[in-house]
This record gives C-alpha cells, structure tokens and sequence, in this order.
C-alpha cells in the first residue's frame, strides 16, 4: 500500500556523514512503525533503526550515538543521519514502514517482523 524510496547514499571515507531519506507515498497508516535496515554482501538483514509509533527510538549497538533516526510525518519521509561511518557500515541500506496501531513490535529491529512495505535500497560504502 505504500510505496518507498531510498535515497541519500554513496561513497564516503571514514569518519565521514551522509543523511538518508526514505519517502513515502500513497496510503499511510495514522499510526506506523518505521525503519532503517542494512545488509552486506553475504549477510544476512539487519536492524539499524526504527522510530516507533510515540516517537521513541531503537538502534542497534553498533551505531548507537553515531547515528539518528528521524521522521517528518508532514511530508512522510523518514531519515537516517549516519555520523562517524566506519567501513562496517558499508552496506545496502533498506527503510521499511507498517502499520501499528499499537506501536512496533517488542523485537522491531528484526527484519522477520516486518510485514509492511519496503524500499528497494540504497547503498552506502565507507572506506578506510
């Protein structure tokens, strides 16, 4: 029902910043649990991000205080500020959205619960 689309990647050195943008169109959800994901070549998806329904966030330790998940539900675009990029952060990152009415899953940075709509990616590539 929604459609998604990533945008703001590319290729940075380490210690660098990019800001990614997903936006939504089409039928949105009132209440929507939505996210970040990545994947490396030969690895499998994970969560990054997500920004749940009252506005709390979630990340996974690996970018904890160096990245920022956002929202602007005025224009429905999520955003990915990614500060202090590390070459293992080099992946395709994915944004995801779905409803919820009663806030994101008790495990949302596990790409297996969710069931909404995705984006066809984005890549990011840090060097060293």
């Amino acid at each position: 029902q929604v459609q998604l689309v990533e945008s703001g990647g590319g290729s940075v050195q380490a210690g660098g910043s990019l800001r990614l943008s997903c936006a939504a169109s089409g039928y949105m959800y009132r209440s929507s649990c939505m996210g970040w994901f990545r994947q490396a070549p030969g690895k499998a998806r994970e969560g990054v991000a997500v920004v749940d329904t009252d506005g709390s966030t979630t990340y996974t330790d690996s970018v904890k205080g160096r990245f920022t998940i956002s929202k602007d539900n005025a224009n429905n675009t999520l955003y990915l500020q990614m500060n202090s990029l590390k070459p293992e952060d080099t992946a395709m990152y994915y944004c995801a959205a779905e409803r919820a009415d009663y806030g994101c899953s008790r495990s949302p940075l596990d790409p297996e619960n969710w069931f909404g709509s995705w984006g066809q990616g984005t890549q990011v590539t840090v060097s060293s």
